[in-house]
């Protein structure tokens, strides 16, 4: 299989909810808008900072079709949403969400196997699930909830042998662990992009086709500069990896309502409803951070060169 899911950055998208806890369609629109002035490559919707836990089928579904009917041009779309526990449930999601004309389903780990059974079980379900759908490219997400089964060397193996995987979203935060599953998935088209920023510079140079995690709610356009830079620009890239780095301590502060603080000072009409998280708990103090943040993020911008 020839991978057509390009390098480089992947925001993993929030779902923007109405006063009345509906899905905002019109802040869904703007943060697509928003996403691609910012220059990524792609957008890895209706993962759990979408709060796909947290949705209906009908609303997953719909959101998606909507995503992709106001997606802009040459914009590469990957989604998930398979969480039910029943596999055949799963597999009934997973077509009706690739129906959609997504680039790339993607499955998410911890549903196909449970935490205590071995990885032959998880990559029969797996490859069962893939022979099942069309010959549409898929992908693995290591999502942390409600635990994370991180893919060891051999199901990467097994998996880039298929043809079938395009895409891994990477949760392990461990560059020796990234190392080896690069290997065993070396010259086969499957890629893999690290959710971790504080190893995403040593990634990238190991191998690794970009970055997909949460801190790309915040400022992309960091993210991206640094994905286009690190192989001809060493030293603007270990500044943005520093900086990056640092500020992305902040996804473990009131996230994923922050984001959506965030993306108001940025002007969107987004409000900072969740269905995961109180927004009455985002303090005056954190507020004050992300502003902070926003502030600094602007800083480097206005530096000649960086971006």
């Amino acid at each position: 299989m020839t991978n057509r899911i390009p390098d480089g950055v992947f925001p993993t998208m929030l779902t923007p909810f109405t006063s009345d806890n509906r899905i905002d369609y019109p802040a869904v629109e703007a943060l697509l808008q928003w996403y691609t002035q910012r220059g990524v490559d792609g957008i890895f919707a209706i993962c759990q900072s979408s709060e796909i836990f947290f949705l209906s089928f009908e609303e997953r579904l719909q959101l998606l079709r909507f995503i992709m009917a106001h997606k802009p041009k040459d914009v590469c779309i990957v989604a998930s949403g398979n969480v039910e526990n029943d596999i055949k449930k799963q597999l009934d999601e997973a077509k009706r969400f690739a129906d959609c004309g997504v680039d790339a389903y993607v499955f998410i780990s911890n549903r196909l196997a449970a935490e205590t059974e071995p990885d032959d079980v998880f990559l029969e379900r797996l490859l069962k699930a893939a022979d099942a759908l069309d010959p549409i490219p898929l992908g693995i997400y290591e999502c942390p909830y409600p635990y994370k089964r991180v893919l060891t060397p051999y199901v990467i193996g097994n998996i880039a042998r298929s043809g079938r995987f395009a895409f891994i979203k990477d949760t392990c935060c461990s560059l020796p662990l990234i190392k080896e599953k690069l290997a065993a998935a070396e010259n086969t088209g499957l890629k893999i992009y690290n959710a971790n920023a504080a190893t995403l510079l040593r990634s990238l140079k190991m191998g690794c086709a970009g970055y997909s995690g949460v801190m790309a709610n915040f400022h992309p356009e960091l993210y991206t500069a640094l994905c286009r830079c690190y192989r001809t620009e060493a030293e603007k890239a270990e500044r943005l990896q520093t900086v990056l780095g640092f500020l992305s301590v902040i996804e473990y502060q009131w996230y994923p309502v922050n984001a959506k603080y965030y993306l108001q000072l940025e002007g969107l009409p987004i409000q900072t409803f969740s269905r995961t998280k109180s927004d009455a708990l985002l303090t005056e103090s954190k507020k004050l951070e992300i502003e902070q943040m926003r502030a600094l993020t602007n800083m480097l911008k206005s530096e000649p060169g960086l971006l």
